[in-house]
């Protein structure tokens, strides 16, 4: 016996058969309509780079833990894209002398990431990336949070089904310092620290909070500032909240599309200021969705010159997941609106005429590949969720005519051939 290869898909990737690609098609289809609407311009980049520029860039977790890394046979060093921020800090970069900035760019990339596979995560997921890039103007956060909440409406949901939650990584350090008591030196792993606050039980931030040098009152006043909400805005400095961007956002007119939360910190290590996360408010589903931030040095990898962004990455994983809980998940497509059926092998041509009318008009139509007798013919235009058929027979044809029949009212009727399109549209 032939030892034959398996047909499962590598692990922690998937296959995505027409019905479910006619879902994901939807969902990004109503995406990438929002974001034109707001005159972002959708680009692309190539799927391996450089493995420096995750490593310096991206953070430990991904970089020491979760990147695919390959030597070519040159000796280069490359990786395949755990996501796309840093590829368009690149292009940006290699290409700000004829660029008008600020710019608004898109994109939906597939990316990778070597973890274990679990609800919500995968080792190849698809993410559409929107940043702005070439403005430090608090606008860009309230236009990235607008964006959020239309894209999130464009697939059906209601603010009710989630929470824009936002803090600014200044506002924390200023709260860290000043209020705990935290070191600069000790100030990276507190940040971790914070990254992981909900999903640790408190052992485990203590015994963390201690081996990084916390005392127990510092542990105590960081779970209490953590815990505060925008109470904690009162006791920071008047001067480190003037210059952050999300206190103006909180306020201004846009306050309402956001939540204050000391506990957001993003893990990537390129976020400097601004940064959220989107939340399932649902007790079925309550984790974070996606998320984002602001950057002001990316692109120093790649020039001197100062190229500020924000932006955010919407994994579709979560996002799928977000729309199946809420009972939002688009319907797949049918195969097709519309089957013309010759009733003999000698009026193909005559069937591929009629089609070719039909999708003139704008109507998915197909014709059989090898014809069968015509109740089967039938039977698999029904399974294939056809609304219609049309029916070409010899007496018919020969006289300038074809058969309509609806096949859910079972209803059909002989009509011109010039007629035909008009006939099928009143049965669609």
């Amino acid at each position: 016996m032939p030892e034959y290869l398996p047909t499962a898909p590598a692990k922690g990737t998937r296959d995505f058969l027409p019905a479910e690609m006619s879902v994901r098609t939807q969902v990004f289809g109503h995406l990438y309509d929002v974001l034109e609407l707001r005159g972002f311009l959708r680009y692309d980049g190539p799927i391996l780079e450089p493995a420096e520029i995750y490593e310096r860039k991206s953070g430990q977790e991904i970089a020491d833990q979760q990147l695919y890394t390959l030597t070519t046979k040159g000796g280069e060093r490359l990786a395949l894209r755990p996501e796309m921020t840093p590829s368009v800090a690149r292009m940006i970069a290699g290409n700000a002398k004829s660029l008008q900035f600020p710019v608004r760019w898109y994109s939906h990339p597939n990316c990778h990431r070597y973890e274990r596979p679990q609800r919500g995560r995968v080792r190849e997921h698809w993410q559409i990336n929107a940043d702005i890039f070439g403005s430090d103007s608090a606008n860009c956060e309230i236009e990235i949070f607008e964006l959020v909440h239309d894209m999130m409406s464009a697939l059906g949901a209601t603010p009710d089904m989630f929470q824009v939650r936002a803090n600014d990584r200044n506002l924390l350090s200023s709260a860290l310092t000043d209020i705990v008591g935290v070191t600069a030196e000790q100030l990276p792993q507190v940040f971790t620290l914070v990254d992981r606050w909900e999903k640790s039980d408190r052992t485990k931030l203590s015994d963390t909070a201690a081996e990084i040098g916390l005392a127990d009152k510092q542990f105590e006043k960081l779970t209490e500032i953590l815990t505060s909400g925008a109470a904690l805005l009162d006791e920071l400095p008047d001067q480190v909240k003037e210059n952050s961007n999300l206190v103006k956002v909180l306020n201004s007119g846009a306050a309402d599309l956001i939540t204050f939360d000391p506990m957001i910190v993003r893990g990537l290590a390129y976020y400097t200021s601004t940064v959220f996360e989107v939340f399932d408010t649902s007790p079925e589903n309550r984790r974070a969705l996606f998320g984002g931030g602001r950057y002001s040095d990316l692109a120093s990898l790649f020039t001197s010159q100062q190229i500020p962004g924000i932006g955010f990455g919407m994994g579709d994983v979560t996002l799928i997941d977000f729309l199946d809980t809420h009972g939002l998940t688009p319907k797949p497509r049918s195969e097709t609106d519309v089957v013309v059926i010759p009733v003999v092998e000698e009026l193909t041509d005559a069937a591929r005429e009629v089609a070719a009318r039909l999708r003139k008009a704008g109507l998915r139509t197909s014709t059989p590949v090898e014809l069968r007798k015509l109740g089967k013919e039938l039977t698999r235009a029904d399974k294939a969720g056809a609304r219609a058929v049309v029916i070409v027979g010899q007496e018919d044809w020969d006289a300038g005519n074809v058969t309509v029949r609806g096949l859910a009212t079972r209803e059909q009727r002989t009509v011109a051939v010039d007629g035909v399109v008009d006939a099928v549209n009143s049965l669609l």
